[in-house]
């Protein structure tokens, strides 16, 4: 197996797979992505995100997406896992594994202090990986998102939104 960081050449590839890993995760009605957005942000300048390809002899097996953060309490960067992915034909062969232990080593390499990702609650296989690996969840913390038309909203509001806070 050989891992490679992906070249402009791959974008219509790493498109693929991102595609193929909604279709798994039940979300390919989320996938807007195309090759322009790809290439801007994985090759321009700067570059958002950095992704990550197994090779086998008999084809491409899988990617890792990934990106720097921040963490104020470590004062370090980080790297955030956006997506792992193994086909279904090369899974059960160490790709996962060599793909993960690949991110964790640039994020050493990097000084990072932590690398961090989500997990679908429904994706038991996942769950299970990572925490052979020796993850951890972090279940007192809750994921919030902006995206699309509310993104949008709150960049273009110039009066902050008021929420009403049950607590006393």
């Amino acid at each position: 197996m050989s891992l490679r960081l992906a070249t402009e050449a791959d974008v219509a590839v790493v498109l693929q797979l991102i595609r193929e890993l909604a279709e798994y995760e039940k979300l390919s009605h989320e996938v807007v992505a195309n090759e322009n957005d790809l290439r801007r942000y994985l090759f321009g300048s700067p570059r958002y995100a950095e992704a990550l390809l197994a090779d086998l002899p008999e084809g491409l097996a899988g990617f890792a997406l990934f990106f720097p953060n921040f963490s104020t309490f470590l004062g370090r960067p980080g790297i955030y896992l956006e997506d792992l992915y193994v086909r279904p034909a090369f899974r059960r062969r160490g790709v996962g594994r060599a793909l993960f232990r690949r991110v964790a080593q640039l994020a050493v390499e990097r000084g990072c202090g932590r690398l961090e990702w989500a997990v679908l609650d429904w994706n038991t296989p996942a769950w299970d990986f990572y925490r052979l690996m020796g993850a951890r969840p972090m279940t007192e913390w809750t994921v919030h998102r902006l995206s699309g038309e509310s993104l949008q909203h709150v960049a273009a509001s110039d009066t902050p939104a008021v929420l009403e806070d049950s607590r006393p």
